[in-house]
């Protein structure tokens, strides 16, 4: 070999280790040499109360882990995934990531958040129930810790539905869904409505309660892909909704293109004597309601497979490109210790997935009915759509509309039932080839 080639490739070998040493130095996960380590964390926290919660517990983060230090970033669930998306795109992602289970599965089979089997403690994966893990697993890897998860319940006029006489329903002993329908149609007339659905985003209510019926909808075959079907069982929670609109006119057909808060007014002022709504939904209840009005939390209607219904837990994931995973995992492990997933829930007035979170105290009190909630909190399971990928489109251009047609009565459940699994599935069948 000729001198001036070995040198050359003496050198070249050089500078490649070299390379690789400055590598090791900059943004290895193990390296906190050039200082202390930022990490980016954005919260989709909005309440005043769940803003409060985390700006604190990232206060008490960086107060005692000097070489690693949190930064609070606020996001907006309103245009969280394309937020996402374009900064996974552009390099920008923060590197501890809020979010709702249901958004997952685009992200995770797209590469763009980490694998965090190996990284998150054995405290935190033995902490949280499967059944809630399950949401946020995809081809067997976890993607994302829920964290905080909320059942959907009726918000009742307590003094109507004593006045009325009805037997009111317990988590032991829940309404099925003829007797809400019965219920309703009793509690109606003169103007009044015994329910008021706001549906203005009607996809995962209608998917999420429909589980109490045993519906699925999703059935992902041998070959791993996953077909719409709308069943049977698929069919009991929207045709009570329907029929209450159409049939038995004891659900306002106002507010089935409202938001929950947009119904308050109305459940305040007598009109309505239930709202379905999210557990969540006290707190502006608490705030809003006039003094001396009588409310209470019922279960929502049961099926054939009890009160069981689905959930889209809050998550917490890490993304791929960040270069401090190890300690991100351990930021996240820090704020999800059962008791800051407790003051987590109470600022959201939400739920803690946690088993050791779920027994505090605080979450079993009957003032603003925390009891009732709590109760529903081991009948959660992972919503139909989670390990969907595709569902976010399916979800916006097929489903919604067709639902929002069905409710008004626009059209009859054979159109319902023909656009979700026809134009369904040419959807999905894009983001599975």
């Amino acid at each position: 070999m000729p001198t001036g080639l070995m040198g050359t490739r003496v050198l070249s070998t050089l500078v490649a280790v070299f390379a690789l040493l400055l590598a090791g130095c900059g943004g290895d996960d193990d390296s906190r040499s050039g200082g202390p380590v930022t990490l980016r964390f954005q919260s989709l926290a909005w309440q005043e109360e769940s803003v409060e919660v985390n700006k604190e517990l990232v206060e008490e983060w960086n107060a005692t882990h000097p070489d690693v230090k949190v930064e609070y970033v606020q996001g907006s669930w309103d245009s969280v995934h394309d937020q996402l998306l374009t900064s996974f795109e552009g390099g920008e992602a923060p590197d501890i990531i809020h979010d709702a289970s249901d958004d997952l599965a685009d992200f995770a089979y797209g590469g763009y958040l980490a694998d965090l089997t190996d990284l998150l403690p054995h405290r935190l994966k033995s902490g949280i129930p499967q059944h809630s893990w399950d949401t946020a697993t995809f081809d067997g890897r976890i993607y994302g810790v829920p964290f905080l998860q909320e059942p959907r319940v009726l918000i009742a006029n307590a003094k109507w539905l004593k006045e009325a006489g009805v037997r009111i329903p317990t988590p032991e002993r829940p309404w099925s869904w003829a007797e809400f329908r019965e219920i309703t149609d009793r509690l109606s007339g003169d103007g009044k409505y015994g329910v008021a659905w706001p549906l203005k985003e009607p996809v995962s209510a209608s998917l999420n309660l429909s589980l109490s019926a045993g519906g699925q909808l999703f059935h992902r075959g041998a070959d791993g892909k996953v077909t719409v079907r709308f069943e049977a069982a698929d069919e009991v929670m929207p045709r009570t909704v329907h029929d209450q609109v159409n049939a038995d006119h004891s659900a306002s057909p106002t507010t089935l293109g409202s938001g929950g808060s947009d119904t308050l007014p109305g459940f305040f002022g007598g009109r309505y004597a239930m709202v379905p709504l999210g557990f969540s939904y006290r707190q502006q209840i608490v705030q809003q309601a006039p003094k001396g009005f009588d409310w209470q939390v019922l279960p929502a209607p049961a099926g054939a497979d009890g009160i069981t219904q689905g959930v889209s837990p809050q998550t917490l994931s890490i993304a791929e490109d960040s270069p401090h995973r190890r300690e991100a995992a351990e930021f996240i492990d820090f704020l999800l210790r059962p008791e800051n997933m407790v003051r987590l829930a109470l600022g959201d007035w939400m739920l803690p997935t946690g088993t050791q979170a779920l027994k505090d105290p605080a979450l079993h009190t009957s003032k603003d009915d925390w009891a009732t909630g709590t109760a529903l909190a081991a009948h959660l399971r992972s919503a139909p759509a989670q390990s969907v990928r595709g569902y976010p489109e399916w979800k916006d251009k097929v489903a919604t509309p067709a639902f929002q047609e069905y409710y008004s009565g626009a059209i009859g459940l054979g159109e319902l039932r023909e656009r979700l699994e026809e134009d369904g599935n040419l959807v999905l069948a894009r983001y599975q080839r």
